[in-house]
């Protein structure tokens, strides 16, 4: 048998803890009660650049495959005064709504991954990713040797429209396919 004393604080403490499970209790049933059944977290769930996979899956979104292999990460910090090619930079960054205003004097990490789809054969072209606390600060396209630097917008408009040129029309299609066959001859065998 065991006997168990309750002093009278210990007694407050129980019942204070009692009082605050049973008011838990009853503000989630009422949200459930008055939102239809269905309680939904309203805070976003934007999620941080934390892995390489995540650098990828953000440059995916813009329509460029990386090569996650090339994969390196640099330190480097942004400048306190900025003169008017480092303005002219962050214009470019701009393009990807992203804006580094906020972080002069800040060190922040520097990662590049490889396109190869925009890369030739005397030109690479990496995709970098500034990133500052597992966010995304800064986005950019940078072509080596020649350090050319190209916003994402602008540089997703001019793949997208020379994939358009490349690929014929649907109704170009079928009129270069119904030329084709009035050029050729059909021979029919006799008996």
């Amino acid at each position: 048998m065991f006997l168990c004393t309750v002093t009278k604080p210990g007694l407050r403490q129980a019942g204070a803890l009692a009082l605050c499970a049973v008011c838990l209790c009853g503000t989630v049933a009422a949200a459930v009660h008055f939102s239809g059944g269905a309680v939904t977290a309203n805070a976003a769930a934007a999620p941080g650049i934390e892995t390489t996979q995540d650098i990828g899956g953000y440059f995916t979104g813009y329509g460029f495959d990386t090569d996650l292999s090339t994969a390196a990460v640099d330190k480097v910090k942004i400048p306190k005064k900025w003169d008017d090619s480092f303005t002219a930079f962050n214009q470019v960054v701009q393009e990807s709504d992203l804006d580094l205003s906020d972080y002069k004097g800040k060190t922040v990490e520097k990662w590049t991954l490889l396109c190869p789809e925009l890369s030739t054969g005397d030109q690479d072209t990496y995709c970098v990713l500034l990133v500052y606390k597992a966010k995304a600060i800064g986005a950019y396209l940078l072509q080596k040797p020649s350090g050319e630097v190209t916003g994402l917008v602008t540089a997703a408009k001019t793949t997208a429209e020379a994939t358009t040129a490349e690929t014929p029309a649907p109704e170009e299609a079928d009129q270069e396919a119904q030329a084709t066959a009035a050029e050729t001859e059909i021979e029919y065998p006799t008996e």
